[in-house]
């Protein structure tokens, strides 16, 4: 084989690999840019459904059983509190880390009347997260 015809293929070749490296990396870059897209959709998802198991005390009427309940179920979550707002509390106490304080001793500041009366509402960050349940006695 000539030297020509050893210069012409490797020239072909050269350009087929620089045609095959720019091939693949536009394939990257696009498959890159769905795999964010479904990475965003993905996490919107995910946060509106975090947010539904706390949508039954939105606007909702409970027992001060049902709030200390509430209080034992997610006060232990990170980032997160559940504050209650009595008669006699009017600055409203906030409990995390599972400490129910002095809810069910009525001779504190902090009683919750079982047979009570309080409307939940749900607390959300700048991004839409709940990050708390208030509870107002009525």
């Amino acid at each position: 084989m000539s030297t020509a015809a050893k210069a012409i293929l490797g020239a072909a070749g050269l350009f087929l690999a620089i045609a095959l490296i720019t091939l693949s990396v536009t394939l990257f870059g696009t498959a890159q840019e769905g795999a964010k897209q479904a990475q965003t959709e993905f996490s919107a998802i995910q946060t509106e459904l975090s947010g539904q198991s706390y949508a039954g005390y939105d606007n909702t009427i409970l027992t001060g059983s049902q709030v200390v309940n509430t209080i034992r179920k997610y006060s232990n979550k990170e980032d997160f509190s559940v504050r209650v707002i009595t008669n006699k509390n009017s600055g409203g106490t906030s409990y995390t880390k599972g400490n129910i304080g002095g809810t069910t001793k009525p001779t504190s500041n902090e009683y919750v009347n079982p047979s009570g009366q309080f409307e939940g509402t749900i607390e959300r960050d700048v991004n839409n997260v709940v990050t708390g349940i208030v509870f107002k006695q009525r």
